[in-house]
């Protein structure tokens, strides 16, 4: 049997690189999975808070709502005046998935068909692109500033918009 004169000192050489390699590769990948969550585990967590807030919204129970919204983390933000929010009766909702999600900001598509009693209008649909921010490693509603109801809602830049 010929060798080649590499070949019997590469041997040593490769079975300690394999040795070392294999421990820091795995620790480089079950150190990363540690550290931060999945992609798909993320976008569940929030599609269930999605999923649980809009329920209580289409049950008309603000109290409850008021939990999951950004503002309700803002120690600015007035309960009062998010509660006597309304004039529109969700029929249904329908929480289609994520659309984006990118350092700590998630945009969830909704579908809702509302009535608008004080209107007389019945039977509407829209498409929302809903607006989620992590705060503190949990999601919460966003809603921009409303011109309605300014004292209700969190400015841009206040705590929990960070």
């Amino acid at each position: 049997m010929k060798t080649h004169p590499m070949t019997a000192t590469s041997h040593p050489r490769r079975r300690l690189l394999q040795a070392l390699a294999l421990p820091a590769a795995l620790v480089l990948t079950l150190g990363g999975c540690a550290s931060t969550p999945a992609p798909q585990a993320e976008r569940e967590a929030l599609l269930q808070r999605a999923r649980e807030y809009w329920a209580l919204v289409q049950q008309n129970d603000k109290l409850r709502a008021w939990p999951y919204e950004a503002a309700s983390k803002d120690p600015k933000a007035n309960l009062e005046a998010y509660v006597k929010r309304g004039g529109v009766t969700f029929d249904a909702i329908e929480i289609q998935g994520v659309q984006s999600m990118d350092q700590g900001k998630a945009v969830v598509t909704v579908q809702q068909r509302y009535s608008l009693p004080l209107l007389r209008l019945p039977n509407q649909q829209a498409t929302l692109q809903d607006q989620w921010h992590l705060i503190d490693g949990q999601w919460y509603h966003y809603q921009p500033l409303s011109v309605a109801f300014p004292e209700a809602l969190p400015r841009e830049g206040s705590q929990q918009a960070q």
